[in-house]
């Protein structure tokens, strides 16, 4: 009534509604159901990802713990045995850890001796070093073009020259008209170099940079970054800041890459190139802080941190952060000598502490007969299995030589500093342990972190050290920042680079790249497809060379030799051999191919890894997989043996090369295998060999099917 609208009268707008909410409804129902399978689909790939991040982490820092196990056995023999072959093989990669007079190292630096040929197509920089010059240098590597010997030690004779004068802790100050720019590892890829460059400019007065360590080693490009960069802090001494990281270290460099790349692009003067290298390495500013409140140092801190201490100390004396260095002086001898009295064992001695290892207990008396390496190589050989702890290293401050009239001082509280700040990385737990992954250094907490900085007035720790998928990333309640500026540094696709801009207000604005074409035109499950095979291709070659352990830890299983076992005892024998933390069950659908009523074939399986290898007549097969199994290791005695960098070592180093081996890895290795493999591997029948044919020869590849 009063609404001129009748019951019978059809209501047309309800029709409509009907007819449009139907299909709305279904409309709704699809979106939510796609949504929920895009976001299933993303965790599965998310799962992927992190799955294949951990292979790959975990494989490297394996080869990083087996670089410091190899290199502490080293100084197990420098330290116990008396000279002899093996000794004397390995002894001068410790000498150059003792310091040196600058006068030695000038010879190093000449240049004037090394003529440049008229027909020399490549950069022809001045000195002192211009803006124009090191652009100049920027170029000309973008062009693939290589600097003249000559000028590359005028270059690091220079760099040299002024990083002698620099301190220990480098001091910015950041204003409002300019940014400061933080980028961390870069390895050897220069093409992420030189995006940074095109995407926040070139460093000059108005554009500082710090760089935060690890500059060479795994990329191919390593010598050429260094030049970029020591060439833009000779024209911008205050303006560019670079931090030393731990594959600045010429012990490292043996195994990843850069000596070999050093060597192969210098033939004639690679040498002298390394050793003037080395002396810069040691000479590199350990920590930058910016407007004392931001601490920049390249792995990171421990609950000893004093950088007090650190800035004190004499960082060239450190020419290789893996072992303490000594310093030689001259002492009375006899019964009124303090420090003779206060030592451990019948003949005066006290060890200095290898890197997180140890030889023996404390108080361990050394006898006073001297062996011969070979012979206490067999009688000690148990000692051999070192197993130090980080928080287990002891003050060692006096070793001594007692046919001399001199000692040897080492200050390992100075030493572990150092260590610290190369080698360490943080952890979410409270507490500071023994970084037992990598093998050197430790892992600390957020309470690690508020001590350290509250200690220096400090607000934030920006460190490097790490690949991360993002390219950064923030912990310790946001006080501790990762940055990694090196993409796609396991594989295409695998991370991203990010470098940090940081104003007057010291906030962290973080820059993403990727450096890759390839990368940038893959979707997400194509770069995630990649990167998953090729951390496969990489796990598979782990399992085959460690193929007989595997079988061993098999038949542990398998009481009843039916040459089956189940999925979660397959997982366990895997983890315990390899000993990679990895998520085996995961992994299973990807490495396991059939299985009967869920129980492997563990000998069809090992048969299905894929792996091709070399046909070779050889009496005793287990040496080939020893090699496999320590592939790194072998080519780091091989480059420390060939003292002339020639690439060549005869059949007498070929040998000794396999004792050291046999020795570190606690096995016997017949001779007449090691002149098996010797002979079958001279191919052209001169006496010696080739490092890097034999090196290519032996290198495992995956079969195309699993390409």
């Amino acid at each position: 009534m009063g609404c001129g609208v009748g019951k019978s009268e059809p209501r047309p707008d309800k029709c409509d509604q009907v007819s449009i909410s139907v299909p709305a409804a279904t409309a709704i129902r699809a979106a939510l159901l796609i949504q929920r399978w895009y976001r299933q689909y993303v965790a599965r790939l998310e799962m992927r990802r992190r799955c294949t991040w951990n292979i790959f982490q975990s494989i490297e820092y394996a080869g990083e713990q087996d670089q410091i196990k190899l290199y502490n056995f080293f100084g197990f023999l420098m330290d116990h045995f008396t000279p002899g072959t093996e000794r004397n093989l390995i002894s001068h990669i410790f000498h150059e850890n003792e310091t040196c007079r600058d006068v030695e190292w000038e010879t190093c630096v000449c240049y004037q001796s090394v003529e440049v040929p008229d027909s020399y197509g490549g950069p022809r920089p001045t000195f002192p070093m211009s803006f124009c010059g090191v652009s100049g240098l920027l170029e000309a590597f973008k062009r693939k073009q290589q600097l003249h010997a000559r000028y590359v030690l005028q270059l690091l004779g220079e760099t040299w020259r002024l990083l002698r004068v620099l301190p220990n802790i480098n001091h910015v100050a950041a204003r409002r008209s300019r940014e400061i720019t933080i980028c961390g590892d870069l390895h050897g890829q220069l093409e992420d170099l030189l995006l940074i460059f095109y995407k926040n400019g070139l460093p000059s007065s108005e554009k500082p940079y710090v760089f935060n360590g690890d500059y060479v080693d795994r990329g191919k490009s390593s010598l050429e970054i260094l030049l970029i960069l020591f060439g833009f802090l000779l024209v911008y001494p205050n303006d560019v800041h670079l931090n030393r990281g731990n594959h600045e270290d010429h012990i490292v460099n043996l195994r990843y890459g850069f000596t070999k790349e050093v060597l192969a692009k210098y033939r004639v003067h690679g040498k002298k190139i390394l050793k003037l290298l080395q002396k810069i390495f040691s000479w590199l500013p350990l920590a930058t802080v910016i407007d004392h409140k931001v601490l920049v140092v390249h792995g990171g801190i421990s609950g000893d941190t004093d950088l007090h201490t650190i800035a004190r100390m004499d960082r060239h004396r450190y020419v290789s952060a893996l072992r303490p260095s000594k310093t030689t002086r001259h002492v009375f001898r006899g019964c009124n000598n303090p420090a003779a009295n206060s030592r451990d064992g019948s003949d005066g001695r006290r060890r200095a502490w290898s890197l997180t290892h140890r030889s023996s207990a404390p108080g361990h008396k050394h006898s006073q007969r001297s062996w011969s390496v070979e012979e206490e190589l067999k009688r000690r050989r148990r000692l051999a299995g070192f197993d130090q702890s980080y928080g287990d290293l002891k003050k060692a401050d006096w070793d001594s030589d007692p046919d001399s009239g001199e000692t040897m001082e080492t200050d390992e509280h100075e030493w572990k500093q150092i260590v610290d700040l190369l080698w360490s990385d943080p952890m979410p737990q409270n507490g500071c342990i023994a970084n037992e992954v990598r093998g050197g250094g430790c892992y600390w907490g957020p309470d690690v972190t508020d001590d350290v900085l509250g200690r220096h007035n400090l607000q934030l720790l920006i460190r490097s050290h790490e690949c991360k998928q993002d390219g950064y990333e923030i912990c310790h309640n946001r006080k501790v920042v990762t940055i990694f500026s090196a993409s796609n540094y396991y594989e295409v696709g695998s991370n991203r680079g990010a470098y940090i801009r940081m104003g007057q207000d010291l906030v962290p604005h973080f820059i993403q790249y990727q450096a890759s074409h390839t990368c940038r035109a893959l979707s997400l499950r194509q770069s995630v497809g990649w990167t998953e095979r090729s951390a496969l291709r990489a796990l598979r070659e782990q399992l085959f060379v460690h193929k007989s352990d595997l079988i061993a830890a098999f038949q542990e299983f398998d009481p009843d030799s039916t040459g089956t076992i189940s999925l979660s005892h397959w997982a366990s024998a895997a983890e315990s051999v390899l000993q990679l933390g990895l998520p085996w069950r995961v992994l299973r659908s990807q490495l396991v191919g059939n299985t009967q009523h869920g129980a492997v074939d563990y000998q069809q399986w090992i048969r299905e890894l894929s792996i091709t290898e070399p046909q070779l007549q050889i009496s005793d097969t287990s040496i080939l997989e020893t090699m496999y199994k320590n592939h790194s290791n072998l080519e780091t005695i091989f480059r420390i043996i060939d003292t002339d960098h020639s690439g060549l070592i005869s059949f007498e180093e070929f040998r000794q090369t396999w004792k050291l081996l046999s020795s570190h890895l606690k096995t016997e290795i017949s001779e007449k295998a090691i002149a098996d493999l010797a002979q079958s591997i001279d191919f052209n029948k001169d006496g010696s060999i080739d490092i890097n044919e034999f090196l290519e020869a032996f290198r495992l590849v995956e079969l195309c099917a699993h390409t």
